[in-house]
């Protein structure tokens, strides 16, 4: 038993750096005093405020009365992946350990930040109200003129400025380096931070495999069907709900293995990826027309 706490310590803070380092869209993680536990285990308790506008001074009677109402609303976990693996035990000793501690790094590496970041980007593009524009961009002065429009309309609808993240691909991010105007760094600096996505984590719809099912047994993600590739998205952090509500790295040694000589990795990952419905307008995605 000794044994698997000093491997749990060793390998799961490990774990965690990794996903800082390689998850794109980690910075947008809400504060965790924000989201308390809700009933269910799939469940956050959100809270929510609403309150009146101004009313007309009377030098008589004084102010108006108001009313601010806060409620705690419970939302649904919408993301629940998690796999099993084993390692074999001499073929991990033969490696001097490499094979256990290399599987863990690179799983989250290669396979759970990108597939949260895709799911992440894509859940809120599908968010009814949240603005969504089909464009073709070719040039750098095209990606400027439609980040302009993007950060219009969010001044138009009064979202703040301040943390308001750019998400764009590399090869249109490209394009604008190559322009290299005064321009182009007047528009970029409107933006709290400039974040380059591949396109392989970059839809504005995915099909997440349950690794089960004839033809989905290697798990992961695709880009939908219905999915197109997106082009860029600017996000105001506030307007999220997304945290990360379980993350279970699970460590069985072969001691404990009942069913073999080998050692288990489990991983688990539950939370949620939404946008709260008073907050559509900080969320503005650009993304490639859909095929004709």
């Amino acid at each position: 038993m000794a044994n698997s706490i000093a491997m749990a310590k060793k390998f799961i803070p490990l774990l965690d750096e990794v996903y800082r380092t390689v998850s794109l869209t980690a910075k947008l993680d809400g504060a965790p005093e924000l989201a308390r536990q809700g009933a269910n285990a799939n469940e956050l308790i959100v809270p929510m405020i609403e309150m009146q506008g101004l009313g007309s001074y009377d030098r008589n009677s004084g102010y108006v009365s108001g009313e601010v109402t806060m409620t705690n609303e419970t939302v649904k976990c919408n993301f629940d992946r998690g796999r099993m693996f084993t390692v074999d035990n001499m073929d991990n000793a033969e490696t001097a350990g490499l094979a256990f501690g290399r599987l863990a790094s690179e799983f989250i590496r290669t396979k759970v930040a990108p597939e949260l970041d895709a799911f992440r980007f894509a859940s809120y593009c599908g968010k009814s109200g949240i603005t969504k524009k089909g464009e073709t961009l070719s040039d750098g002065a095209g990606v400027l003129a439609a980040l302009r429009t993007a950060t219009n309309a969010m001044d138009e609808a009064e979202v703040p400025m301040e943390d308001r993240h750019l998400f764009i691909t590399p090869t249109l991010d490209g394009m604008i380096a190559d322009l290299d105007t005064t321009k182009s760094r007047e528009i970029l600096a409107r933006f709290a931070s400039k974040t380059l996505v591949p396109q392989t984590r970059f839809y504005t719809s995915i099909k997440q495999n349950d690794g089960h099912t004839e033809g989905q047994e290697a798990g992961g993600y695709t880009k939908a069907d219905d999915g197109q590739d997106l082009n860029f998205m600017v996000i105001h952090k506030p307007a999220l709900i997304q945290f990360e509500k379980h993350v279970a790295p699970k460590i069985v040694t072969p001691a404990q293995n009942q069913d073999a000589d080998a050692y288990k990795y489990g991983y688990r990952n539950v939370g949620i990826a939404d946008v709260y419905k008073n907050k559509l307008a900080g969320v503005y995605a650009s993304h490639k027309p859909a095929a004709k």
